[in-house]
């Protein structure tokens, strides 16, 4: 094959699609496998996947990365999102069940209000390189290499503050890490 795929995919080859999904189905399978328990969520996130590579295939620049690495970076960014949201917001089964109630939920909007300004607080007590790269990939939704574009840093340096920035920040705020996440 002279030409990527991505590269075919993205000037309208219909036939280049169908090649696509044939090479690469199984390793967004297999990738989102490892993100996602439920099946159903697997499928839809595959599918998300495949969605956002054919509209991001335009983008694609051979010069710069492989096309697998491409693919494999939008489904790492899809499957982290979809954790993310499943994390802030519980399943909907869990709702209906009368018992649910999440551990150390803020009960009404006066504690909700008391932990932002705590959270806010606490970033403000950080160093601020590490606060900026906090605020641009947790308020802006950035990632790390779109924020060290924009600040004009090395990537690794950007992992760095933000990691050290959130080791802080749970210290701070009395989040104790537990196995498989993080509990108040």
């Amino acid at each position: 094959m002279s030409q990527a795929l991505l590269t075919q995919i993205a000037s309208g080859d219909m036939a280049a699609v169908g090649e696509f999904l044939r090479c690469y189905t199984s390793l967004v399978w297999n990738q989102a496998r490892r993100f996602l328990r439920n099946a159903q969520d697997v499928e839809d996130a595959v599918q998300d996947i495949f969605l956002e590579v054919w509209r991001s295939a335009h983008r694609f620049d051979p010069a710069q990365g492989k096309e697998v690495t491409f693919l494999l970076t939008i489904a790492r960014r899809r499957l982290v999102d979809r954790l993310r949201r499943q994390t802030i917001r519980p399943a909907a089964d869990q709702l209906e069940h009368p018992a649910f109630v999440p551990a150390n939920a803020p009960s009404d909007d006066v504690e909700l209000r008391d932990e932002s300004a705590r959270a806010r607080a606490a970033m403000q007590q950080l160093r601020p390189e590490q606060r900026e790269v906090l605020e641009l990939a947790l308020g802006h939704g950035r990632s790390h290499q779109e924020i060290a574009v924009a600040v004009g840093i090395p990537l690794g340096t950007v992992k760095s503050h933000a990691r050290r920035g959130l080791v802080r920040l749970r210290a701070m705020l009395g989040v104790v890490a537990v196995e498989g996440g993080t509990r108040s």
